[in-house]
């Protein structure tokens, strides 16, 4: 009886450590962090005295099952102090302990008697952390250590304690950056599920059943979930790993597998899932893989609507932490919208690479190739998707289907497929500005109101009408010098320079076509003229504004540019002496100082890029042509000199 008090005692002690742990200490004040877990460390070192104790009482004929029993109790003791320490960023005490748990089972030396004695007298659970060294314990081992009849209980047991024990030691030394020995952990326990699974397949008992009464374990279909579950997190792990280890086609592999498993087993909080899905779109995206990466971001926003407990209309009556949790979910939500704006973003950016020619301009003749290519290529891979790693159940697989079909994943190659696309990015565009306001969150509205502008950008290239493609670019225009205006570039200098740039780009842009419709027409009138004349001067004004922005507190232009700098520098010179050049005026002296403007740009570039080699090759598209008008221009400015002095 006296025994059974103990025992008793010793399970509602862990059951109590087990609520500080994982419950109680979600509710701990920001002045006292830890507080729960150190009550719980407090209950567990007292559970180890005493099962130490309990260790050395065995006697007679059970004195080795009665060994057996509770040195497995004291390795899980051992086990859940090294996950206190280290939840606790302790992380060499956490060492120590998991390190002790691997010394008291390394003596535990189970012979084939033991095995089978325990296996008949139901401690089914005799195995656990059964000899955890610097290897995996191996089949052969096993065989010598169990009898071929109790082999496979054996295995069940030991196996389920040694992936969660491997997956503890993967997170504390990726805890400690040593992430190649993370590595080794878990791809071991990711094995050791895998052989697990081929050659036994019975869910293993899980490690708290070494403190439950045996009408309190768990039924074989729940053994089987929490299984399948710290296999989750094997694989949950590895991908942070490999991550860690740039690694990147790997860990996106085990993101997506971990993400898969969560809905498959049922295991996951809606939002986090949601955020994950979306962030690893974002990688599919950098591949060209947009079938996953719609894939990831249409199951994102499905599981994300399955959040209980939607915000009021009302907030103004909602209690401050109702506010705090609703102000959450609409910031995850416009977080999820961006990453949709980048992926139609990028999907009319590619395509526009796959179309263009020398100059920037639709190919033709590519864009009828590229439309036979593609059809044929959307047929292959939608048959082939099959085969690939989806997202979904019987609940939720239609609804994510549902959304991946009102947007495309194939390249868009004509203009009413890229208007398509346009339009789902612009709508996500509305719903991340609902959040993201000027007001709140600068930079990230002013990020949203550039990719904005991006689309329209890439849109206008697959417009045929050059008047349709000028109100494109000045839409961007409009949107882009509203935000400018309302930014301090005292303290967002580096948001300005893009602003002042992008700005610059879109009334080049517009010049650019401006010019290109008067080429067509018989005769400029002055209309035409002053608009064009407008243009150049207003990309002159924003390039000038970046330039300026670059120069040090005595006004001085850098010798070296810097790296962020470089490229979008130097194109500023190389575009300001080409818009001086696009001037459009009767009077020759005016006529003359335009072209000396774009000469010293000309040769800015030129000279900049003899003294720094590296600038030559980021300005490798523009430089010959900086050198070749640098060398024409001065043969037209003496014709103009010539003119003036004859005039006079």
């Amino acid at each position: 009886m006296a025994a059974q008090a103990v025992d008793r005692e010793l399970e509602l002690k862990y059951s109590r450590a087990l609520n500080l742990s994982e419950v109680e200490s979600k509710r701990d004040p920001e002045s006292e962090p830890y507080r729960s877990k150190y009550a719980a460390r407090q209950l567990l070192k007292e559970m180890k005295a005493a099962v130490g104790l309990r260790a050395q009482a065995g006697e007679g004929e059970d004195e080795r099952l009665q060994e057996g029993e509770w040195l497995q109790k004291a390795a899980v003791l051992e086990l859940q102090l090294g996950l206190n320490h280290t939840e606790t960023e302790e992380l060499s005490a956490g060492e120590e302990h998991l390190a002790r748990c691997v010394q008291i089972l390394d003596t535990f030396k189970l012979s084939p008697q033991v095995v089978s004695i325990l296996i008949q007298a139901q401690y089914t659970h005799c195995c656990a952390f059964l000899v955890v060294t610097s290897t995996w314990v191996d089949q052969d081992r096993l065989l010598k250590m169990c009898t071929p009849r109790n082999l496979k209980q054996s295995i069940i047991s030991t196996s389920a304690a040694l992936m969660q024990f491997r997956n503890q030691l993967g997170i504390l030394w990726a805890g400690l950056e040593e992430m190649e020995k993370a590595q080794t952990y878990l791809e071991d326990a990711e094995s050791l599920y895998n052989q697990y699974t081929k050659e036994i397949g019975t869910p293993p008992f899980d490690t708290h059943e070494h403190f439950l009464a045996e009408e309190e374990r768990l039924t074989e279909q729940e053994r089987h979930k929490r299984f399948e579950k710290v296999y989750t997190y094997t694989l949950y792990y590895l991908a942070q790993v490999y991550k860690h280890l740039d690694m990147i086609e790997k860990a996106a592999w085990y993101c997506h597998t971990t993400l898969q498993r969560q809905l498959q087993f049922a295991s996951y909080n809606p939002v986090e899932w949601a955020i994950n899905a979306a962030t690893l779109s974002q990688y599919y995206i950098t591949k060209q893989s947009y079938m996953e990466g719609r894939l990831c971001l249409s199951a994102s926003g499905v599981i994300f609507n399955q959040v209980k407990g939607p915000c009021s209309e009302s907030p103004a009556e909602d209690s401050e932490e109702e506010r705090d949790r609703c102000d959450q979910l609409q910031q995850k939500k416009a977080e999820i919208a961006r990453c949709w704006i980048k992926y139609c973003l990028n999907l009319l950016q590619d395509s526009r690479k796959l179309l263009e020619d020398d100059v920037g301009e639709l190919d033709w003749d590519r864009q009828e190739e590229l439309k036979i290519q593609l059809k044929k290529e959307e047929e292959e891979k939608e048959q082939g998707r099959k085969s690939a790693v989806l997202f979904g159940s019987s609940e939720t697989f239609d609804l994510i289907q549902s959304v991946e079909e009102k947007v495309s994943c194939t390249y868009p190659v004509d203009f009413t497929k890229a208007r398509e696309v346009f339009l789902v990015g612009q709508n996500y565009v509305q719903e991340a500005k609902e959040f993201f306001q000027l007001d709140d969150h600068v930079t990230d509205h002013i990020e949203v109101v550039q990719d904005h502008s991006a689309l329209f950008k890439t849109l206008a290239f697959f417009e045929e009408d050059q008047e349709r493609r000028c109100k494109m670019h000045k839409r961007r225009i409009d949107m882009l010098e509203a935000v400018y205006k309302e930014v301090n570039p005292q303290y967002y200098l580096l948001v300005c320079r893009q602003l002042q740039f992008e700005i610059g780009d879109a009334f080049y842009e517009m010049m650019e076509l401006k010019v290109s419709i008067a080429n067509r027409l018989d005769e400029l009138d002055s209309h035409n003229i002053k608009k064009i004349n407008h243009l150049v001067q207003s990309a002159i004004t924003y390039y000038n504004l970046f330039l300026e922005s670059l120069k040090n507190s005595e006004k001085k232009f850098p010798e070296l540019l810097e790296a962020d700098v470089l490229r979008p520098a130097l194109v500023c010179k190389f575009r300001i002496g080409w818009l001086y050049s696009k001037m459009i005026t009767s009077d020759p002296k005016t006529q003359l100082g335009n072209l000396e403007q774009s000469v010293d740009c000309y040769r800015f570039v030129v000279d900049y890029c003899k003294r720094q080699p590296e600038a030559a090759k980021v300005m490798e598209p523009e430089l010959e042509l900086c050198a070749e008008m640098a060398t024409l221009l001065p043969a037209r400015m003496e014709k103009l000199r010539a003119k003036l002095v004859a005039f006079v």
